[in-house]
C-alpha cells in the first residue's frame, strides 16, 4: 500500500473549497410536488454526494421525515419554499444526529416561523442569517484541518517501522483528529437538543 499523503491533504483542501451551499434565489418560488422537490436537491447538492449512485433525497426520505416530525406536512401534495428550506437543514443535520434530536432543535423553528406563523422573522431570514455564516467558517475549517495535518506528521517519529508503516499510522493520527473534534462537536449538539427537551417537558404535578 503506497499513500501519497500530501495529495490526500491537497485533495481534502480542493474538495472543501468546492463545497457551497443553495442560495435563496435558487429556491422556486412556487409549490411544488415530491418528485419536482427530488430532482431540484439532487440537481442542487450533488458535488456533496459521496458516490455517483448515491441519492441526495429520496421519496421514502422525505416520507419519513414527515412521519418524525421533522418536516411539516405538504399542502395538498405540494411543498413549499419554507418545506425546501427545512429539507436543507435535515440534509446536513441527519448525519450527526438522530431523527429525535433534530425534531427537537426544528421545533421552535417550525412552531415559530413555518409558513403561516405570525413572526416578524420568516424561515427565509433565519436560512439566510445562517448560511452568512458559511463563508469565514470554510477559511477557518481550512485552516484547521492543514494545521491537524501538520500536527499528525509529526507522530511516530520515534519508532522502528518502516517508511510505509510509518506513514499510514501518520495518516491514521490525522483521521483520529478529525474524528474527535467530530465527536466533541456532535456531544456538544446532542448535549443541547437534551437541554432543549428538558425545557419543553412540563413540570410535574405534586
Amino acid at each position: 500500500m503506497t499513500i501519497d499523503t500530501k495529495d490526500i491533504l491537497n485533495s481534502i483542501l480542493a474538495s472543501i473549497s468546492r463545497i457551497d451551499y443553495i442560495k435563496l434565489e435558487e429556491i422556486p418560488g412556487i409549490h411544488l410536488y415530491m418528485d419536482q422537490v427530488t430532482t431540484f436537491m439532487e440537481e442542487h447538492l450533488s458535488s456533496s454526494k459521496r458516490h455517483p449512485e448515491d441519492k441526495v433525497l429520496t421519496k421514502t426520505m422525505i416520507n419519513n421525515y414527515a412521519k418524525n416530525n421533522l418536516l411539516p406536512p405538504p399542502v395538498k401534495k405540494k411543498y413549499s419554499k419554507d418545506h425546501m428550506l427545512m429539507l436543507i437543514f435535515i440534509y446536513y443535520f441527519k448525519s450527526l444526529l438522530s431523527f429525535n434530536d433534530i425534531e427537537e432543535l426544528f421545533r421552535p423553528i417550525t412552531s415559530r416561523h413555518f409558513t403561516g406563523k405570525d413572526s416578524p422573522l420568516s424561515l427565509e431570514d433565519i436560512y439566510t442569517e445562517v448560511f452568512t455564516l458559511e463563508k469565514g467558517e470554510m477559511g477557518s475549517l481550512m485552516k484547521d484541518v492543514t494545521g491537524k495535518f501538520a500536527r499528525s506528521r509529526k507522530t511516530f517519529q520515534d519508532v522502528s517501522v518502516d517508511e510505509e508503516d510509518k506513514e499510514y499510522l501518520q495518516l491514521f493520527a490525522f483521521i483520529c483528529e478529525l474524528s474527535f473534534d467530530v465527536y466533541l462537536k456532535t456531544q456538544m449538539i446532542e448535549m443541547i437538543a437534551d437541554q432543549l427537551r428538558g425545557e419543553a417537558t412540563p413540570p410535574r404535578k405534586k
